[in-house]
Formats: structure tokens, C-alpha cells, sequence
């Protein structure tokens, strides 16, 4: 009598599995990877073994080691989804600055940085609170919409666009370029890895001939800072394409979902709400807070480049080790309650959504500025954003986020 092949056992604190991010029950998961096993190993994932790490202050001792903890490409790079193998089998190496170490990785981030500087950043908050207040303005009162279609991705997309000067009519690209650069879970097919390369090839050519426009005729916007530095203006095709997913992605989907949480997250504690709603000064702490607890990048990777201890773990050469940043924005030790929204916690800076060290993200003031501009022109206007269902949520362990989120907008 033939026995049925036995379902090989799941490990409960293996946190790729997208289901748990589609279903929106990761918050329980992490609290008990947090409680008992905070640096686990994962034997066997849907991208293989990989060390996962859920506490605060193992993440922050990793990222300020990048030397022994690399973040380069071509070790597997940055998110959990990174294959060497697969890379060399598909020509789909893609080196970015985040995913490089230094020295080519300072060298590269000291020429984009002084576009995201303070006065450049200040620069942009008049066309952006033009920008914001006109797309408030359209939308209907009292009626229901999509919030993700037509605010997230609306601002967001617009930013890059001006951002990258890029073609406006054609910006909506942009969010599909986005969206196919940041899913993990296309690299576990032929067919998909297939589809996402094209996708990518198609960005780098239409890149490529905005970058022969610009040499042309430069300008200030990324493109052109780009080719006028000696770190970036020879850069291989594979390279460029890289640069181009990092700053797409983020520039896109983290604040992006940003915006996304401050509709669901406020609906879901209406007394937080109403404390935003009676003092407005209370934006900027209170955007610190969403992107806290939204943590709209769920992760980052690193692999190791030798043997070494982490806090009595021995961790081997080569071993992947997974920094969960929307764990460590919920630990106990650091953020009391952190699984609720507090929009006065006094140390909500601290989150570790942006990162923490030489790769800190660089545009981190650009999403800070669009978010405070989004709120202020809602208190503005005295707009509340009423929740209507349960959101469509991105089934994926990077990119934590919407896409889709049903609304009904009322006045206060």
C-alpha cells in the first residue's frame, strides 16, 4: 500500500512566506521570533537558508559592520531574494549603490546624495504642496475611491517624474517599473525572472535615451547629476539598470505605502486620529510614527564575508543573514506598545525604516517632506480619509505594502 509523501515541515519562524504579509498576520509571528528564538536559522525557505533576525539591537550592531556584513550585489546583495547563481544563469546581475561596499559604493551615494540635501529638499516643498493640494482637490467628497490609485501612487509617481525629469504623460511607467523591480517573489520562476528582466530592459532603454538627451542638454535633475560625476558616468548597462531600480523603488513604494498607512493606520485608531485632527503640530512626529509602523521595506540582507559570532550564534562565511526591520519597529525593549499607532511617541525617530548606517536611505527628507506636505494639506482642508474594507496588500516579504485601499473622504 503506497503511503502519501509527507508535506515537508514549514519552520514557524521562516518569515518569507508571502502569505503571511498578503493576510496581514505577520505582527504575531514576529512577536514570537522576538520572544524566542530573536536570531534564528532558516534551513529551508522559498530562497533558501538564511540567518533571520527580529530584535532591535542585533540589526543596528549588523548594519554598523560592513565590513564583516557585506551588502554587495554580487554576494547576493540586498534582499532575500538575491542569488548569485540564478544572477549568472539569467545576465540579471544588477549592481546598485546600496548593494555595493565601499569604496564604490561612497563614491557613488557622494554623487546622488547633494540632490537630497536640506536646501534642495526645502527647495521642492512649494511645487509639492502645489502638487499635493491639486490632487486632494480632485478627489470626490463623500464618494468612494481607491486611495492607493489615487493618492499614492499619484504624488509619489509625480515626485519621481520631476525627480528624475522624466516624461510626464508618461510617468505611470515609472510605477510599473517600480512595481516589477521590488517583487521578490518573481525570482522563483523561469516565466517570472523571464518577464521582470524584460520589464527591466525596457526601463534601461527608455533611461538610455533619456541619458542621451541629457548629455545633450543637462539639466539639475538626477539623470544629469549622474553623467556630469566621475563615480557614475561610465557606468556598465547592468550598473545603470541597477541605480535606476534602487531609485525608482525607493523613491516609490516606500513612501508609497507611507501614504497608504496613514489612511488605514488612522482609520484603525480613530483616538490617534483626533489628537492629529485637534493639533496639527503634531505632523512631523506623527509621520515618523506611520513610517514606523508601516516600515513600507520589510527587510534587508546581508551575507557574510566571514565566520563570526552574533550574540552566540555562529554565523559561517557566505550564510545570508536578514535584517527584519518591521520586527525591530515592533520590539518591546525599544518601542512600548509599538504594534499600535502613537503619533506622540517621543521616540519614534528611531525607527529603522530608512536603515541605520552608511547605507542609511538617501532620500530619506524626500519622503518626509511629500508625507508632512500630504498631511498638512489634509488638516488644511479638514479631510479625514474614512476606511471602507479590508486593503489588497502586496503578497511579499520586501516591499510591505497596498494595492489597494477602498475610501470615502468626509470633512471634520
Amino acid at each position: 500500500m503506497a503511503t502519501a509523501a509527507l508535506e515537508p515541515e514549514v519552520d514557524p519562524f521562516d518569515v518569507s512566506r508571502p502569505e503571511i504579509y498578503a493576510e496581514d498576520r505577520f505582527e504575531e509571528i514576529f512577536r514570537r521570533h522576538r520572544a524566542e528564538a530573536p536570531i534564528h536559522y532558516v534551513k529551508d525557505s522559498g530562497f533558501g537558508p538564511y540567518w533571520s533576525v527580529s530584535t532591535y539591537k542585533p540589526i543596528v550592531y549588523i548594519e554598523a559592520l560592513p565590513k564583516i556584513f557585506s551588502s554587495s550585489w554580487d554576494r547576493g546583495g540586498i534582499a532575500i531574494s538575491g542569488n548569485p547563481k540564478l544572477a549568472e544563469e539569467y545576465n540579471m546581475r544588477e549592481p546598485m549603490f546600496i548593494a555595493m561596499d565601499p569604496p564604490q559604493h561612497t563614491a557613488q551615494r557622494r554623487t546622488v546624495a547633494p540632490s537630497f540635501g536640506p536646501s534642495e529638499v526645502a527647495a521642492m516643498k512649494a511645487e509639492c504642496a502645489a502638487r499635493t493640494g491639486e490632487v486632494l482637490d480632485s478627489l470626490p467628497i463623500g464618494q468612494p475611491f481607491d486611495w492607493v490609485q489615487r493618492v499614492s501612487i499619484e504624488l509619489t509617481t509625480g515626485m519621481l517624474a520631476k525627480l528624475f525629469g522624466y516624461p510626464w504623460e508618461q510617468r505611470h511607467h515609472l510605477t510599473e517599473w517600480s512595481d516589477f523591480g521590488g517583487d521578490v517573489e518573481l525570482i522563483k520562476n523561469p516565466a517570472t525572472i523571464e518577464l521582470r528582466l524584460a520589464k527591466m530592459q525596457e526601463m534601461g532603454m527608455a533611461f538610455a535615451a533619456l541619458w542621451q538627451e541629457r548629455m545633450a542638454n543637462p539639466g539639475k535633475d538626477l539623470i544629469s547629476v549622474m553623467l556630469q560625476s566621475d563615480a557614475m558616468k561610465e557606468m556598465a548597462p547592468e550598473e545603470f539598470i541597477g541605480n535606476l531600480i534602487l531609485l525608482i523603488v525607493g523613491g516609490n513604494d516606500t513612501t508609497r505605502n507611507s501614504m497608504s498607512a496613514y489612511a488605514y493606520g488612522l482609520n484603525k485608531y480613530p483616538e490617534e486620529r483626533a489628537k492629529l485632527e485637534a493639533d496639527p503640530a503634531l505632523i512631523p512626529n506623527a509621520v515618523q510614527e506611520l513610517i514606523r509602523w508601516q516600515t513600507p521595506l520589510s527587510h534587508m540582507r546581508r551575507t557574510a564575508v566571514e565566520d563570526t559570532e552574533l550574540d552566540g550564534h555562529q554565523i559561517k562565511a557566505g550564510d545570508a543573514v536578514v535584517m527584519w526591520y518591521i520586527s525591530a519597529n515592533r520590539d518591546e525593549s525599544v518601542f512600548k506598545d509599538g504594534e499600535h499607532i502613537r503619533i506622540d511617541r517621543e521616540n519614534a525617530r528611531r525607527h529603522l525604516s530608512f536603515g541605520y548606517g552608511i547605507h542609511r536611505c538617501v532620500g530619506a527628507r524626500v519622503a518626509e517632506l511629500q508625507l508632512v506636505t500630504l498631511l498638512e494639506e489634509m488638516a488644511k482642508r479638514r479631510l479625514r480619509a474614512n476606511v471602507i474594507g479590508e486593503p489588497t496588500r502586496v503578497p511579499a516579504c520586501f516591499v510591505h505594502g497596498y494595492k489597494s485601499l477602498t475610501v470615502e473622504l468626509s470633512r471634520y
